[in-house]
C-alpha cells in the first residue's frame, strides 16, 4: 500500500490521545482508556469495512448492512454454545481457535445471505439511490423478524470463552486481553483490504471498474461479478464485525445492527466516502472519544461522536481521506 500523500488525518490519533492525557489525569488510567477506545475503533472499523467497499466501489446506499452484523452475531452464539470444551479450556490457543470458529462460519452464512439479498433487493434498484435507501432498510427489517424467528425476541448472553476473559496488569493500567486480539483482527483486515485493492489484479480491476465500467467490460471482464463479490464480502466482513461486537458486549439482540448503524455511517462520512484509510482513521477517533468523554464528562457521551463528526467536516467538508466527490 502507497502511503497517504496527506499524513495530517494521521496525526489526529496521537493528537487526541495526547489532549486527553491532562484531562484524565491518571496516566494508568489513560492508557486503560486509550487501549479500550482503539479496541473499540477497530471493531467499528471490521463493521463499517464492509459498508465502505459497497458504497464507495459500488455506489450503493445499503442500510440494510446491519441485518448482516446481527446475523454474524448470531451465529457466533449458536457456534460457541455448541463448542464448550474449547471455550471453557483455559488453554489461549484453544479459546482463540473457536472464536475463529465462530468467525469463520459467521462470515460465510453472513455472505451466503448477502449473496441473496444482493441478487433479490440491492440489483433491481441500481443507480437509484432512494429507492436503495427504501429498500434496503425493508430488508434490514425482514432480516431482523428472521433472526427473531430462529433465535427468539430476547437478548441472548454472548460470553467471552475462559482463557479471553480478564485482564493484563501493566503497573495500575489495565489491558483487557480481548480487546487486544481485537485489536490484531482489526489490523489484519485492513492490511488484507489494502493490500488487495492496491497490490492485486482483482483490486486493479475493480477501481478501474468504477471509473470506466465499459470500458473494462469491453477487454472481456465481467465487471458485475466482480461487483457482486465485492457486495458478497462487505456481507461476510459485517457477518465478522458483528461476532467480534457481540463479544465485546457480550451479549446480542435482534436489533442489534441497527444501533451499530449509527455509528457505522458517522465513520464513513468522517473517513471520506469509499475511504478504507478514513474508515479507519475515523473509527479510532469514534472509538477514542467515546471512551475519553465517557470518563471525563458521562453525560456528554451520547453526543461525543457527532460533534467529533462536525469538528472533521468543518475541517475537512468531504472527509479526511475522500477517494470520490459524491
Amino acid at each position: 500500500m502507497k502511503p497517504p500523500r496527506d499524513l495530517k488525518p494521521l496525526l489526529l490519533v496521537p493528537a487526541l490521545m495526547l489532549l486527553a492525557l491532562p484531562l484524565i489525569g491518571s496516566a494508568s488510567s489513560w492508557l486503560t482508556l486509550s487501549v479500550a477506545g482503539l479496541a473499540m475503533g477497530m471493531i467499528v472499523f471490521v463493521i463499517a469495512s464492509g459498508l465502505t467497499l459497497v458504497f464507495g466501489l459500488m455506489d450503493v446506499l445499503n442500510f440494510g448492512h446491519g441485518v448482516f452484523i446481527a446475523l454474524g452475531a448470531f451465529v457466533a452464539t449458536s457456534v460457541l454454545g455448541g463448542m464448550t470444551g474449547l471455550t471453557q479450556s483455559d488453554q489461549l490457543a484453544l479459546n482463540v481457535l473457536a472464536v475463529f470458529c465462530a468467525m469463520a462460519v459467521a462470515m460465510c452464512v453472513s455472505a451466503a445471505v448477502g449473496l441473496a439479498f444482493e441478487r433479490f433487493i440491492v440489483r433491481p434498484v441500481y443507480g437509484q439511490h432512494l429507492k436503495q435507501i427504501l429498500i434496503t432498510m425493508g430488508g434490514m427489517t425482514m432480516g431482523e423478524e428472521v433472526i427473531k424467528a430462529i433465535w427468539g425476541p430476547q437478548q441472548i448472553p454472548l460470553p467471552l470463552p475462559e482463557a479471553l476473559r480478564g485482564a493484563w496488569l501493566l503497573g495500575d493500567a489495565a489491558i483487557e486481553k480481548y480487546r487486544m486480539l481485537a485489536v490484531l483482527i482489526g489490523l489484519l483486515v485492513f492490511v488484507a483490504l489494502a493490500w488487495t485493492l492496491n497490490r492485486t489484479k482483482v483490486g486493479l480491476l475493480i477501481r478501474a471498474g468504477v471509473q470506466d465500467r465499459d470500458m473494462v467490460e469491453s477487454l472481456g471482464y465481467r465487471i458485475h461479478r466482480l461487483f457482486v463479490g465485492v457486495f458478497v464480502l462487505g456481507s461476510a466482513l459485517a457477518g465478522l464485525g458483528g461476532v467480534l461486537w457481540g463479544l465485546y458486549q457480550q451479549n446480542v439482540v435482534p436489533q442489534m445492527g441497527a444501533q451499530v448503524n449509527v455509528l457505522i455511517f458517522l465513520v464513513i462520512i468522517m473517513g471520506g466516502l469509499g475511504s478504507t484509510l478514513g474508515a479507519l482513521m475515523g473509527a479510532l477517533l469514534l472509538g477514542l472519544m467515546a471512551n475519553y468523554i465517557g470518563f471525563v464528562w458521562p453525560q456528554a457521551a451520547m453526543f461525543s461522536n457527532i460533534g467529533l463528526m462536525v469538528a472533521v467536516l468543518l475541517w475537512r467538508p468531504q472527509g479526511l481521506y475522500p477517494v470520490a466527490n459524491r
